[in-house]
């Protein structure tokens, strides 16, 4: 059994994928051209944004939205304080300072109730992520965020497919980014991401600031990046993305067998009201857990953790002493969730399979 089957996705759609990786090295347009001028078209067309840019990774895509929004050293962004490092680490990396705030228990987002507590006057904004695939609850957000006049980015990392009372994730806020990570949902073959935007201006300055802030050739109006995506991974994402509302309908369906198979077992997810998921990570929690994941591995099932600590005790985070107080449920999450097989091709006996594993270390 795989974590995720990128190698039966391959053998799906080889021929196509063949023919537009082929396509790009005759055209000798590696970098630009129209591979990627069209992937940006339908990135923006699927999620409802006006712009989408293509970036080197989902990294570059936050540190890129960032500096077009004019993040300072001294500036204080609100980020949750359960996520993947690079949520705060972009953060970081500009010379601005992470602020944590706990999650919710029922989403694992970041918890509106608790975000205007974390505001100083050196707030500049707020970084939500959809953490799992599941939206955050972006219409407390934006009341927040104009509220005291702060920058709202999703951090849409995990999201990619996902939606919000009908419009989809990009397209939440003024500026989201996403990954292609290989293993997202929609993934390429190597590192590569996304910033979306229905902000004309920003649109203009992201594009200039991930090419070393080139408004003309040799010719840079901001100090900027070499960030972008190149040509071959756009002509591959081009292919998985004419064929991933019916991944997503898969993933839906592999959802909803493991939720049937493992009521009663473990805390499975629970999909608000007028959200869909786009299931980057089907992650359930239980007290037990290294019990269930020692007898998972013993009959050869793969498992994650996402993630076994909350950022503020990474050891990069060690001089801000926050304290695990502070951060409840975050560190309540991470010593309870982890995270099952999930693609499109997982097969129902398969997932009786993990729920059987599952029963048994719990019997």
């Amino acid at each position: 059994m795989n974590f995720i089957d990128l190698k039966e996705q391959y053998n799906r759609y080889k021929e196509e994928i063949r023919t537009e990786i082929d396509n790009t090295l005759e055209a000798t347009q590696f970098i630009g051209g129209p591979a990627l001028a069209n992937l940006e078209k339908e990135l923006a067309s699927f999620c409802g944004a006006k712009h989408a840019i293509g970036c080197s990774s989902g990294t570059d895509a936050l540190i890129l939205a960032m500096m077009a929004l004019d993040i300072e050293p001294g500036d204080e962004v609100i980020v949750p304080d359960f996520t993947f490092f690079a949520t705060a680490e972009t953060v970081s990396f500009l010379g601005a300072k992470p602020v944590f705030v706990d999650i919710r228990e029922d989403t694992y987002n970041i918890d509106p109730d608790l975000i205007e507590a974390g505001i100083t006057e050196r707030t500049k904004g707020i970084i939500a992520v959809s953490l799992y695939g599941q939206c955050a609850d972006f219409d407390r957000l934006k009341y927040i965020a104009r509220k005291h006049n702060l920058f709202l980015i999703e951090d849409a990392a995990q999201s990619f497919g996902a939606g919000c009372n009908g419009k989809k994730s990009g397209n939440l806020c003024e500026v989201a980014t996403t990954s292609f990570y290989p293993a997202k949902p929609l993934g390429a073959y190597g590192d590569g991401g996304a910033v979306f935007t229905c902000n004309d201006e920003l649109a203009e300055k992201i594009r200039m600031l991930l090419n070393h802030g080139q408004n003309a050739s040799y010719k840079h109006r901001y100090i900027g990046i070499n960030g972008r995506l190149d040509a071959i991974q756009a002509a591959i994402l081009r292919v998985k993305l004419k064929h991933f509302n019916e991944e997503l309908e898969k993933r839906q369906q592999v959802a909803g067998w493991y939720t049937e198979a493992l009521a009663g077992l473990v805390v499975t997810p629970e999909i608000k009201d007028g959200n869909t998921c786009s299931w980057a990570q089907y992650t359930v929690r239980s007290e037990k857990r290294e019990q269930i994941i020692d007898q998972l591995k013993k009959k050869g099932i793969p498992v994650a953790i996402h993630y076994p600590l909350p950022v503020h005790k990474q050891e990069a985070y060690s001089n801000q002493q926050l304290a695990d107080k502070d951060f409840p449920v975050a560190v309540r999450m991470s010593t309870e969730v982890f995270s099952l097989p999930m693609h499109p091709f997982l097969t129902r006996e398969e997932s009786q399979q993990v729920a059987s594993a599952i029963r048994e270390a719990l019997n």
